[in-house]
């Protein structure tokens, strides 16, 4: 898994971390639900800065929404400091990824995303990095597109599973064929599913038999209000709740697909 928040970065708020004190340190993370690592090794003539590391030590750097949480709690700890203190870990951390509003300073955090692991076995992992970039930066000031790329990632990612799965399709096979087919490649349809695992659950085949209209409700979305049809006017009345309700639905589906693929214990392999 890839760290979300680079090791630089991190250094880079152990260091800022010396013009606060270790109550504020403490009580921002914990706060947010960590604990100090006891076995950190981590060694400075600033206690300031072994408190710091000791709680960045328990953060899962790779995961989500530990990260959401941890950079909650940087920004609490340095949101009074002059900005001279600051500066090197905020132009840092916008090397990451992470963005800051201009007016109010504050961080803001992107959708959730597709975990790396999900990507790690794909061989055109590019294909669905470029898709995630694009929408990560729209998402908030150009719905058309958000929604337009989000239905682009469910296609590609359709694809992608059937090309490892060797089932074929055609330029001319529309989204529904597309995905339909992908999921069944994948034993991911509901009259698929054993009776005898969790798959086979009441519960768990109607999640299944959710996720084609998932799918297709983005295609739809995407048909009425997504980027890719040249329009006469531009749509009224669309923001970012739409561009997330679309992104969301196209990580769900998305992320089933490839979490599928790549689980070693998955039905499909059985076959």
């Amino acid at each position: 898994m890839v760290d979300l928040v680079s090791a630089g970065t991190r250094g880079r708020f152990r260091d800022a971390a010396t013009n606060s004190t270790v109550g504020a340190i403490t009580t921002a993370f914990q706060d947010e639900g960590f604990a100090p690592n006891p076995d950190s090794a981590y060694a400075d003539s600033s206690v300031r800065r072994e408190t710091a590391q000791s709680y960045m030590e328990s953060v899962d750097w790779a995961d989500e929404n530990h990260v959401i949480r941890a950079l909650r709690a940087m920004e609490r700890i340095l949101e009074d400091f002059e900005e001279q203190y600051v500066e090197k870990f905020w132009s840092s951390l916008a090397r990451d990824g992470y963005k800051r509003d201009t007016e109010t300073g504050r961080l803001e955090f992107s959708p959730r995303s597709l975990p790396e692991g999900a990507l790690a076995n794909l061989t055109e992992a590019s294909v669905i990095r470029s898709h995630l970039k694009r929408i990560q930066s729209a998402v908030e000031n150009d719905p058309e597109l958000a929604i337009g790329s989000a239905k682009e990632l469910i296609e590609s990612t359709a694809k992608l599973v059937l090309n490892d799965r060797d089932v074929p399709f055609t330029k001319d096979d529309d989204l529904g064929q597309l995905t339909t087919r992908a999921q069944e490649s994948l034993s991911l349809r509901p009259n698929q599913a054993g009776v005898n695992s969790p798959d086979g659950g009441f519960g768990v085949k109607r999640i299944l038999g959710g996720a084609l209209n998932i799918a297709m409700g983005v295609a739809e979305l995407r048909n009425a209000y997504g980027t890719g049809h040249g329009r006469d006017r531009r749509p009224t009345g669309l923001g970012p709740r739409h561009a997330h309700l679309a992104v969301n639905a196209a990580y769900l589906w998305c992320q089933l697909m490839l979490d599928t693929l790549a689980d070693p214990r998955a039905p499909w392999r059985k076959l």
